[in-house]
């Protein structure tokens, strides 16, 4: 899993059939004890989140899973939208 913010989202009318009916945003993900952000990413999203939120994704067959489909053509997916995020100063995570 990795925490990461709702940068944008994306619309496609022509796609895989598998994805129809999927919400897709960008995700960058995002280092909370430094506040770095990283590439952006993809991410189907089963919870509501929007632009702006702090999110937790899960990729690989762990993001197919939360779908219900072993067969679906994704590769991350935002399983919980996040509140607030406590870190330890120092070397912590």
């Amino acid at each position: 899993m990795l925490t990461g913010k709702v940068v944008g989202n994306v619309w496609a009318t022509k796609k895989e059939p598998s994805l129809n009916g999927l919400k897709l945003l960008i995700v960058s993900p995002y280092d909370p004890r430094t506040g770095e952000t990283s590439r952006a990413i993809v991410a189907a999203d089963v919870v509501g989140a929007g632009i702006g939120e702090l999110v937790i994704v899960v990729s690989g067959s762990s993001a197919r899973k939360i779908l219900g489909r072993e067969d679906m053509a994704v590769d991350a997916t935002i399983v919980g939208i996040i509140d607030e995020v406590e870190v330890e100063a120092g070397d912590g995570i």
